[in-house]
């Protein structure tokens, strides 16, 4: 059922501008309105659907990102230690999200958790002797953190046959591999669950929702407020509104907007666009030999949002298995964007960024290159270190989405490329943006509590603060200092979101 947009003109003036129809304009939407239902919102979609582009469901990985599967979070140091600082990070950050959908099903917001959310084991699989020694390490260090307690270790056979047997089949018996498995993974869809949120606030809230309409323009006012240049973009009239505050989740489409804001904070940032491709599979019989995603290490020079990986896909209630990502190269910033979209954002403010960049990542555009120029049977052939027998006929390439790296001043460099996720917020705390790719929209619940806090910091202490408690219980607290915590929430939000991992 689609949402229902506002028929009626935008207002002059709102409280809060939301840019985006995104997981994380929903997210942040809801949360504000939940600590404040008098706040005056609107929320601008240019498109005629939330979630169209990086939050729908085949445009990403659905990968509920936990950091049990993902090796980048867990790097090896010189040294040969492994540092998992970030995996507990984004680990504590997912919980947060569970909490906060937990809440909005409690509160009936929303409704049939298994529409957006469902178990899926998370699993890192490795080749050769070296990588298998790596995963070890990994294994006992990670294992140490209350966060991953129940992650499982294998090289043996016999194991990996019952745990991934469409990748184990033909596999010679002296091949070194290994493998860890948490049963607590998660399979996320994202766009299902964002237009739940967006039908929420347009039908059931105060909140102003207006579809097809683009926000093409953002300037300060000297009041402090901002103004915005709104295009109708099927009546094809524009409105002109004001904001005491705004924030822009448009995806790619964030960081020209950010740099038409002119504030300081967005000097030197540019961005790399890149598209991806998935193999996908519907065959029945494949997909009941593999109820996981499996992550395994990147090639080298490829960016972290290449890692291969081949999982399960629960989408619309009908499973498929997805393998990927393949790099691709876009001038789009948006998937439904414009070719003129990177060449439109150099400017003076961050040429010196797009250059230093470039010139210290040769290596990745060689590697950008060489995917682009794959065809199927060379992308089956990839499949095939994965999947041995894997037939074409049995899997279609998809289409996945776009996404923009950020690119920031480096004095060194000139720029250097950024793969994680950032936020940008002004000094008076009255505009802020989300730049990056992943983790992305599984932090997104932990990415807009940092806007509250940033943005709003008086209300969050003071009169918003029992509020955040309710809707986020472990909220101001280290999970990974609080084992008792840890167990509280996971099975609060197990419940609430019918999971079904069982824990050893």
């Amino acid at each position: 059922m689609p949402i229902n947009s506002n028929r009626n003109p935008p207002k002059s003036h709102y409280d809060v501008v939301l840019i985006g129809g995104g997981i994380m304009s929903a997210t942040l939407g809801t949360m504000l309105h939940e600590l404040d239902p008098t706040l005056k919102i609107a929320i601008f979609e240019r498109l005629g659907r939330f979630a169209r582009e990086s939050s729908a469901a085949w445009n990403n990985a659905g990968t509920g990102h936990s950091a049990f599967c993902e090796l980048n979070y867990t790097p090896q140091k010189e040294d040969g230690t492994i540092e998992i600082t970030k995996a507990e990070k984004i680990a504590e950050q997912f919980e947060i999200s569970k909490q906060f959908w937990s809440y909005l099903i409690s509160k009936n917001y929303i409704d049939s958790p298994k529409d957006f959310i469902n178990s899926c084991p998370h699993m890192s699989l490795v080749f050769g002797e070296d990588d298998s020694e790596f995963l070890r390490k990994r294994h006992e260090k990670m294992t140490q953190s209350k966060l991953f307690k129940g992650m499982k270790f294998t090289t043996d056979h016999d194991r990996l046959r019952e745990w991934i047997p469409l990748i184990m089949s033909k596999r010679k018996e002296n091949e070194v591999m290994a493998a860890t498995k948490m049963d607590l993974g998660t399979d996320v869809n994202f766009g299902t669950l964002t237009r739940k949120m967006g039908r929420f606030l347009a039908e059931d809230s105060n909140v102003e929702v207006f579809l097809y309409h683009a926000v093409k323009d953002i300037d300060p006012m000297d009041n402090g407020k901002w103004w915005m240049k709104v295009k109708d973009r099927m009546k094809h009239r524009s409105h002109e509104v004001t904001a005491d505050f705004v924030f822009i989740g448009a995806g790619g489409y964030a960081l020209p907007l950010l740099d038409s804001s002119d504030i300081p904070e967005s000097e030197g940032y540019g961005g790399f666009p890149v598209s991806g491709e998935w193999l996908v599979s519907h065959n029945p019989e494949l997909i009941a030999k593999h109820q996981t995603k499996v992550y395994t290490q990147a090639t080298v020079d490829a960016p972290p949002m290449s890692v291969p990986h081949l999982d399960l896909r629960i989408i619309d209630g009908k499973k498929a298995l997805l393998f990927g990502p393949f790099a691709g190269f876009s001038t789009k910033f948006l998937k439904e964007g414009s070719y003129l979209d990177l060449p439109e954002s150099v400017n003076f403010k961050n040429i010196r960024s797009l250059f230093g960049a470039w010139w210290h990542n040769l290596p990745l555009t060689k590697y950008l290159i060489q995917q682009v120029a794959m065809t199927k049977d060379q992308r089956m052939q990839h499949l095939r270190e994965f999947v041995k027998d894997a037939k074409e006929e049995d899997w279609e390439l998809k289409i996945a989405g776009q996404r923009v790296q950020i690119i920031k001043k480096d004095d060194q460099q000139g720029g250097k490329l950024e793969f994680g996720t950032e936020v940008v917020v002004n000094k008076n705390g009255t505009i802020a943006s989300l730049l990056g790719a992943s983790p992305g929209a599984s932090t997104a619940a932990y990415a807009m509590l940092q806007i509250l806090e940033k943005c709003f910091p008086e209300k969050v202490k003071n009169e918003w603060n029992d509020k955040l408690l309710e809707m986020i219980p472990s909220y101001g607290q280290k999970l990974g200092d609080n084992p008792e915590l840890i167990n509280k929430v996971r099975d609060y939000s197990k419940e609430i979101l019918e999971l079904e991992y069982e824990l050893e």
